[in-house]
C-alpha cells in the first residue's frame, strides 16, 4: 500500500482500536504527534512501535520538535533553546554560530530518530521582523541571509542524523501579526517587497532540501487565497521559479486560518488540487473521518514517490546514541546556550 495524502493526530498516549482502523485507511499517509501523546521516552516507542506496525510500507511519523516553546517531548529528552538563540550566537561569532547551528540540528534529528520519528516539521525560516508574536523566538533572525546561512546548518546536521529538514512557513509568515491558527492573516505588501522572505527557500533548495510547509496567510496582492491552497504559490513560485522538488506540506487545515476554504474534505482537495503533497488536520477527530469518508482523488505517483524519499533513514539507537562524543558534546552546548542572557 502507498502512502496517502493525509497526516493525522492520536487522541493519547496509546492507539486505541478505531484509530488503528484509521490509519489502515488508504488516504492516510502519516500520523503527527503532539505532547498529550507523550508520558515518557519508553511509552512514546512504544506507541511508534504500535503505529509503525499499522501498515506496509509504514506511515511517516512526524512532530513539531522546533526547540524552545515548540517542543513537543521534553521529559527524557534534551532541551533545545529557541531559534532566536542561534541567531545571537551568530551576531556573536558567526563561524561559532553556524557550529552551533549544525550541532542543534544534528542533536534534535539523533534523538528523534532513535525513536524512529521520520520527520521535524522544522527548521522555522520565517524572518524576525518584529510583527508576529506567533513566530517570535521561534524565527532565527531578522536578516535574511543570516536565516538562510543558519538554517542551512540545522538542515545539514539533520541530514547527518538520518532526517530531512521541513522549512516552514512558505512563502513567509514573518511580517504580519495575526496568528493563523485563531484567524486568516493577510499580508499586504508586493510580490517585489518578499525578496527577502523567499530568499532562504531559494538557498535551501540549492542545498537539497527536501520538504517545505506552506503557510495559511493571504498575500491580498499576489494571490487572494492562502498560501496553502495557492497554485500560483506552491506551483508557479516554489515549483517552478524555485525549483523545489520536494515535499509540500501544508500547515493544519483544522487552523482558523484555512476556514474560508470550506468544510474539510473541501479544503484538503483543494490544498492537494494547488500542490500540496500531504496535508495535516489535526485536533478535529471529527473532519478526518468526515474527511476519509467524503474525499475523492485520483492517486498521484508523483506526490508518491516524493513522500517515499522523505523518510527518515538510519540513525544512531538509544545506547549507542547516549555514549557518543558528539551527543554528550551537544548535550552540553545546550545546557550552555538555554544558561545565555537574551
Amino acid at each position: 500500500m502507498t502512502l496517502g495524502p493525509l497526516m493525522i493526530d492520536l487522541l493519547g498516549k496509546h492507539l486505541l482500536p478505531e484509530e488503528r482502523e484509521m490509519l489502515q485507511h488508504p488516504l492516510v499517509g502519516g500520523v503527527i504527534l503532539f505532547t498529550r501523546n507523550f508520558e515518557s521516552r519508553e511509552q512514546l516507542k512504544q506507541l511508534i512501535t504500535e503505529v509503525r506496525a499499522v501498515r506496509s510500507p509504514a506511515l511517516l511519523i512526524a512532530v513539531d520538535y522546533e526547540g524552545g516553546r515548540v517542543q513537543r517531548f521534553r521529559n527524557d529528552f534534551t532541551l533545545i533553546p529557541p531559534m532566536r538563540r542561534l541567531g545571537q550566537a551568530y551576531d556573536q561569532n558567526q563561524s561559532n554560530g553556524l557550529q552551533l547551528a549544525k550541532q542543534v540540528g544534528w542533536l534534535l534529528a539523533a534523538e528523534l530518530r532513535a525513536i524512529h520519528v521520520d520527520l521535524n516539521f522544522g527548521p522555522v525560516v520565517d524572518l524576525d521582523c518584529g510583527a508576529s508574536s506567533v513566530i517570535g523566538d521561534r524565527a532565527l533572525h531578522g536578516a535574511a541571509r543570516v536565516v538562510a546561512d543558519l538554517a542551512i546548518a540545522l538542515m545539514h546536521g539533520m541530514r547527518d542524523a538520518g532526517m530531512h529538514a521541513v522549512a516552514k512557513h512558505f512563502p513567509g509568515h514573518g511580517a504580519v501579526v495575526a496568528d493563523s491558527h485563531v484567524t486568516l492573516p493577510v499580508d499586504n505588501r508586493r510580490y517585489v517587497d518578499m525578496d527577502n522572505d523567499l530568499y532562504p527557500y531559494l538557498r535551501l533548495i540549492d542545498n537539497g532540501l527536501m520538504g517545505v510547509m506552506a503557510a495559511h496567510v493571504v498575500y491580498r496582492l499576489i494571490d487572494g487565497i492562502p498560501a496553502s491552497f495557492s497554485q500560483r504559490w506552491l506551483h508557479d513560485e516554489l515549483r517552478e521559479k524555485l525549483g523545489f522538488n520536494g515535499v509540500v506540506f501544508s500547515d493544519d487545515l483544522s487552523m482558523e486560518g484555512a476556514s474560508i476554504m470550506g468544510p474539510m474534505p473541501q479544503r484538503a482537495a483543494n490544498a492537494l488540487a494547488a500542490g500540496c503533497d500531504m496535508v495535516l488536520i489535526c485536533n478535529r477527530r471529527d473532519a478526518v473521518i468526515q474527511t476519509l469518508d467524503e474525499l475523492r482523488i485520483e492517486p498521484d505517483p508523483a506526490s508518491q514517490s516524493r513522500l517515499a524519499g522523505i523518510r527518515g533513514i538510519g540513525g544512531l539507537e538509544e545506547s549507542a546514541l547516549f555514549a557518543s562524543t558528539q551527543w554528550l558534546t551537544g548535550n552540553a552546548m545546550m545546557q550552555s546556550m538555554l544558561s545565555m542572557k537574551t
